[in-house]
């Protein structure tokens, strides 16, 4: 690997607990007059992109997107403040000054990672929250389709906006669609479209990335090992990651979704059974996902078993299918 990426690692990484006990206000002071020469912005624009502990905004920034409420109390180790980009030079600026004043930058997208990753630390940080990078733009003229969607967009916002342009394409990705794209696709991408069409890693053909020097990189320019990495090797270990360029898959106008859920008393074990065997051997085009979860019924423990599915195709050919 390059030298230089190493310091990308190393600079996204580390631990920097020579300001565990740093007062959040001489930080914000310090940040703010780094970001202001950085960006030539001052007055409300600079509050509104900077959320100091005393903005009316900061706590309802911050658990907008807390997703585990162990996370979401008072004794939660909180950012010293938040950045809300809203333009990409405010992402180069705020890699530059957390990187001049030695502090630890968590990056948010969705914040879907339930250990608190992208907003909690033991030592000082700051939260780059990516909010509002959420454009998403659809060309079905290349290449059969694609799209490039900025990493602070959910799954569902993409689904919707590709559903705006055809009813014949997707995106195969997860099914909960308030998960973060950018945290989403540099984790690799897991769905219902997986036996199909595979990790949703296996369809970024192109990324920007802000770089641990402020520089805005394309595939050409970070080069095959960066780009290599950031799908799947987490993006916020190797810059903060500005939009990815994803290819759309070609689906049927008509697809289907069912579930069964069963207790143990109503022969869940045989489902279960029978699942290990048809699952992973069926068509390409039909995703059955199982679920085992302990359950009480009558005073009583008891298993549940609950089948969730999607076949890229009509109801009676998957009933037809699945009756062989």
């Amino acid at each position: 690997m390059d030298k230089t990426y190493l310091i990308f690692l190393l600079f996204f990484a580390a631990s920097y607990s020579s300001l565990g006990s740093a007062d959040s206000v001489t930080v914000y002071k310090d940040f703010v007059r780094c970001f202001t020469n950085e960006t030539n912005i001052s007055g409300k624009e600079l509050s509104d992109v900077v959320l100091s502990r005393s903005s009316v905004s900061f706590t309802p920034v911050l658990r907008a997107y807390i997703r585990n409420a162990r996370f979401n109390t008072s004794s939660t180790p909180k950012p010293s403040f938040i950045v809300v980009p809203r333009v990409e030079s405010h992402v180069q600026a705020a890699v530059i000054c957390t990187k001049t004043l030695n502090l630890q930058l968590k990056i948010r997208s969705g914040g879907h990672d339930y250990d608190g990753l992208s907003y909690v630390s033991t030592v000082t940080f700051i939260v780059l929250d990516l909010s509002n990078f959420r454009n998403i733009t659809v060309d079905l003229n290349d290449d059969g389709g694609s799209a490039w969607v900025q990493t602070g967009a959910t799954l569902g916002e993409l689904y919707y906006r590709i559903w705006e342009k055809s009813e014949l394409h997707a995106f195969p990705a997860g099914l909960c669609s308030t998960v973060g794209v950018g945290g989403h696709v540099s984790g690799g991408g897991y769905g219902h479209m997986l036996r199909k069409f595979g990790l949703t890693i296996d369809h970024v053909v192109d990324a920007t990335i802000v770089d641990a020097t402020g520089q805005i990189l394309d595939r050409k320019s970070m080069g095959e090992d960066l780009f290599w990495a950031i799908r799947g090797g987490g993006g916020g270990s190797f810059g903060v990651i500005l939009a990815f360029k994803v290819k759309l898959v070609e689906v049927p106008k008509t697809v289907t979704v069912f579930r069964v859920d069963k207790s143990a008393d109503q022969n869940a074990l045989d489902m279960v059974y029978k699942w290990q065997f048809v699952a992973p051997r069926t068509d390409p085009g039909l995703f059955m996902r199982l679920l085992l979860s302990s359950a009480t019924r009558n005073k009583t423990k008891t298993v549940n078993a609950k089948l969730r599915a999607l076949y890229l195709g009509n109801a009676d050919d998957v009933v037809s299918m699945l009756a062989n």
